[in-house]
C-alpha cells in the first residue's frame, strides 16, 4: 500500500525555484520542522542580551524560512540558500540507499532527517534535515524507488522482447535468401543441363551430314577414275 501525504494543501507555485516535466507529479513537499527553532532560540535568547545572539538568531530564522524539500514522481529536490538559492536534485534511478535518524529533541517533537545515498556516490548526497515524521517520509521514498525499479525492468523486458523478434526476423530474411539463391543457382543448372541435351543431339547430326559428305567424295573419286580408263 503506497504511502499517501495530502497533497491538496500544495500550491506549486509558492515553489518557483521548482521546474517539473510534463507528467512529473508533486507527491510530497514541506520546510524544516518549526520545532528544529528550539535549539537555535535557546542559544540565541541568552547572547542576545549580549548582542552576539541576534545574528544566531535571524540567521537560524532565514535559514528555516528559505529551505524547501520535495518529492515528486520522479525525484527528489531541495532548496537551501538566503541571499543564494542552491537547488539539489536526484532521480529514483540513482537512489542506492536511505535512512532516517533523530536527535534527541527530534524524538520529542517528532522531526528528523532522511538522508539520500546514490550509486557511485561518496556517501550522503542529500540529506531531508528536520523534517516532520521522517520515518513516514523514509517509507514513501522507498515506495517511488520500488515503483521506479519496477517501471525499468519492464522497459528492459520489453527491449529484450524486441530484440529477440528482431533477431528471428533477421533469421528468417537470411533463409528467404539463402533458398532464392538456390533456387537461382538450380534454375542456372538447368540451363545448363538443357544446352548440353541440345549440344549433344546437334552433335550426331553434323557428324552424319559429314560422313555423307565424305562417302559422296569417294563415290565422285571413283566415279573420275572409271571414266578416266
Amino acid at each position: 500500500m503506497e504511502t499517501e501525504f495530502d497533497v491538496d494543501e500544495i500550491d506549486v507555485a509558492d515553489f518557483d525555484w521548482l521546474t517539473l516535466d510534463a507528467d512529473e507529479e508533486v507527491m510530497w513537499a514541506d520546510t524544516p520542522h518549526p520545532y528544529s527553532l528550539v535549539p537555535v532560540l535557546v542559544v540565541g535568547i541568552p547572547l542576545s542580551l549580549f548582542l552576539v545572539g541576534i545574528p544566531i538568531l535571524v540567521a537560524g530564522y532565514l535559514s528555516f524560512k528559505n529551505t524547501n524539500y520535495v518529492v515528486t514522481s520522479d525525484a527528489l529536490y531541495k532548496k537551501t540558500g538566503v541571499l543564494s538559492r542552491n537547488v539539489q536534485r536526484i532521480e529514483f534511478d540513482k537512489v542506492q540507499d536511505t535512512s532516517y535518524s533523530q536527535s534527541f529533541l527530534g524524538a520529542q517533537f517528532g522531526y528528523g532527517a532522511v538522508n539520500i545515498s546514490t550509486a557511485g556516490g561518496s556517501g550522503i548526497e542529500m540529506s531531508f534535515d528536520s523534517v516532520a515524521d521522517p520515518q513516514t517520509l523514509q517509507t514513501l521514498v522507498n515506495e517511488r524507488i520500488k515503483r521506479r525499479g519496477e517501471r525499468t525492468a519492464d522497459a528492459s523486458g520489453k527491449a529484450a522482447i524486441l530484440d529477440d523478434i528482431l533477431t528471428e526476423l533477421r533469421a528468417i530474411r537470411a533463409a528467404v535468401e539463402g533458398d532464392s539463391v538456390g533456387s537461382r543457382a538450380g534454375d542456372d543448372d538447368t540451363l545448363q543441363e538443357t544446352a548440353d541435351d541440345v549440344t549433344e543431339t546437334v552433335s550426331p547430326s553434323t557428324e552424319s551430314a559429314a560422313d555423307d559428305d565424305a562417302e559422296k567424295n569417294d563415290f565422285d573419286f571413283d566415279a573420275s577414275v572409271t571414266d578416266g580408263r
